[in-house]
């Protein structure tokens, strides 16, 4: 159970809090929407690696397994993906792609961490400064969407197999569709 009473303690994660705060639940998703769905150079499987792994990090579970799932959706990967995510095992990741994880990884620790070293290294094998700032962004939006989630206490379903449907519907429709609508 969170640690507030919810509109609905059946949904998990993010999405109890969405349903819970419709005021705060637009600016989130539209964040997401423009982080991880709108046109970028970064494909959209890319964007969902780094906000997965860096939820990964920070211990998120419910926001590493649901952006993983998504991810496995835009890859048209099998379930396994979502843990190779975990293991950063996944074979399609570039070396552009490792770069930039990075710097996510860095800015997951402080954002002080990320050196001229690693921007530069990411440059090397190709990343663009919009890509490398994206990079930036979604590791720092992803610190503070799973502070969201775990500091309200939210629970998450431990398997695999229950984002799957989730991942599949944001991968088609972005993010609108984990907020509910308001009630009248």
């Amino acid at each position: 159970m969170a640690h507030i009473a919810l509109n609905n303690e059946n949904l998990p994660g993010i999405v109890g809090l969405l349903d819970y705060s419709h005021a705060t639940a637009l600016p989130l998703t539209d964040l997401a929407n423009v982080l991880l769905v709108e046109d970028n150079s970064l494909t959209r499987t890319e964007r969902e690696i780094i906000a997965a792994s860096v939820s990964y990090w920070n211990g998120c579970h419910f926001c590493h397994t649901s952006h993983a799932a998504i991810a496995m959706a835009h890859a048209g990967a099998g379930i396994s993906f979502i843990d190779d995510v975990k293991k950063g095992a996944n074979a399609e990741i570039t070396d552009k792609l490792r770069a930039l994880l990075t710097i996510a990884q860095h800015v997951q620790q402080g954002g002080k961490k990320v050196t001229v070293g690693d921007i530069e290294a990411a440059r090397r094998v190709g990343a663009t400064d919009k890509e490398i700032h994206d990079t930036v962004l979604i590791a720092a939006a992803f610190c503070m969407y799973n502070r969201y989630v775990d500091g309200l206490g939210t629970w998450a379903p431990e398997q695999n197999e229950a984002y799957v449907e989730m991942g599949q519907a944001i991968a088609q429709h972005g993010y609108g569709v984990a907020v509910a609508e308001p009630q009248p």
